[in-house]
Parts: C-alpha cells; structure tokens; sequence
C-alpha cells in the first residue's frame, strides 16, 4: 500500500511538472514571436517599409516627382497612427513577392489581388479594397468589338503587366488571343495608344480613365468590369502578430469610413488628375 501511494504521489509530480516545463516552453516559444514580429521591427526602426509599384490610381508619381495614390494614402495613415515614418520602396511587380521575402521591406501594400498561388507564399490580410478587370481598346483595331469573345481570336494581340492578376484574366478570359506582356503598365497603354495592339487589359478605373482621356483613339467595349478580387495586403509568413494588427487596422479605416472616403476620391473622381503628368 504504501509503495502504491508512493508511486501516486511521484507520478502526480512528474505529470505537474511535465505541465510546467509545458507552459514554460509555451510562453518561452510566445515571447520569441513577439520579439521577431514586423511590427516590433517597425517599432524599434522607426520606419514602416512597404513595398509598392506604380498603378494608376494606386500608386503614381505626381507632376514633382512624389508619390500620390490610393495605396500611398493607407500607407501613410497606417504609420501615422504607428508613430512610425513611412518609407515606399518601388519594386518590379514580378519581383515583389521574392523582395518581401528577403526582406527588402516590411508589407507589400500595392493593390495586390488575393489569390491562392500568392497566398502559399506569403500570408494576406482581410481586404481593404476590391478591384476587378477592364478592357479598353483601340477604337481602329477593335472597331466593332463588344464583347470578350470578339477579343478572344489569335490575331488579336492584348497588351498586359507582367506577373499581375491582369495577365491572370487575360489568360483564363482570352485563351486564345496573343498576349504581349510588359514589365509596366504605362508601357502598355503606351503600345495601345500607338496602335499596336488591340487592347489592354488592367484593373479598374484606369482603362476608363484612359478611354475618356484618349477618347479620339480609344474605347470601353465593355461596360462593366469582367472580374472581381479583394485586395489584400501582404506580409511574410509565419507572422501572426503583425497579421492581427493590420487585420486590426484595416476593420477600423473601413468602421470609420475612411476606405471608403478614399476610395470615393481616387476610383470615383477625377480630381486628381490634374496632379499628374
């Protein structure tokens, strides 16, 4: 009997402190985490990274060279209320993904569409924004055109960004025409602009805004966006911290109406073109 209470007793405190060093190792792994988070990193920096290309109205330079947009907006108010400066790195939008990964800067905020290839690479926020895909054509070359089977022929050549959910579309919507890629999206409506292609596909409002400005040579053959993606921002794997801070941020900016008054002047106004070249 006594033996038996004895092994009771030891087993109990074997079991207690197996849930210690449990609790310890919990709290231990717990406080790595925090201390290896982006946004203890900004903290400490001082300087919030977001990695960015140029899309119109997301991200572009005004008439003096500096940056405006909509993307350039929930930048700067999200390191405003972190106390932190914020500091845009304009990276090629094939090679966004690889520099978030090696560290290049803390979050990708660029009208980055959420899709299910990019998310096994990196961890995306709820949305903060929706997007979807237009065409705008060459009013010579597409005369007629009015549908995406009309674009959807070999001989018609679409001219996109690469690496963008533009090409994606391009490529699910348009099987069967030539797609042209280019490594920036000015490029592409510049090749329109000059006849030689057909059209550009491109994420809403920018080919509407390009059809009214080049309306002598261009045209909406549809009248409504022929996709729709939430918008996300992106941030390393691996991250939870930072992940529910900017989830966090995102669920007030669009509570207070913010979001949506941005979004209102730059996707539903034209104010702001005059800023730009």
């Amino acid at each position: 009997m006594q033996s038996c209470r004895s092994f009771i007793r030891l087993f109990t405190l074997t079991l207690i402190l197996v849930c210690l060093a449990g609790f310890s190792s919990a709290a231990s792994i717990q406080n790595d985490i925090t201390r290896s988070s982006t946004i203890e990193t900004i903290k400490k920096r001082g300087v919030l990274k977001v990695g960015m290309d140029i899309f119109q109205p997301w991200a572009m330079k005004d008439k003096n060279g500096q940056l405006i947009g909509f993307e350039i907006d929930v930048a700067t108010r999200l390191a405003e209320e972190m106390d932190v400066k914020v500091e845009f790195i304009p990276t090629a939008w094939s090679g966004i993904i690889p520099a978030l990964l090696t560290g290049k800067f803390d979050v990708i905020i660029g009208g980055m569409g959420i899709t299910t290839q990019r998310a096994l690479q990196v961890n995306f926020t709820n949305p903060y924004e929706y997007s979807g895909m237009s065409l705008v054509a060459n009013k010579k070359l597409a005369a007629g055109f009015s549908s995406l089977e009309d674009f959807n022929k070999a001989d018609v050549e679409i001219a996109v960004k690469t690496g963008t959910t533009a090409a994606a579309a391009a490529k699910k919507y348009l099987p069967l025409a030539t797609l042209r890629m280019f490594d920036s999206e000015p490029q592409t409506y510049q090749e329109l602009r000059n006849g030689k292609v057909h059209a550009v596909v491109g994420s809403a409002p920018r080919p509407a805004y390009e059809a009214v400005e080049y309306s002598d040579s261009l045209f909406l053959p549809l009248k409504e966006t022929f996709t729709k993606e939430p918008i996300g921002f992106a941030l390393r794997k691996g991250d939870p911290d930072s992940l529910a801070f900017f989830n966090s941020w995102i669920t007030t900016a669009h509570l207070d109406g913010w979001l949506q008054e941005r979004h209102n002047y730059w996707f539903g106004s034209k104010d702001w073109l005059d800023q730009v070249e």
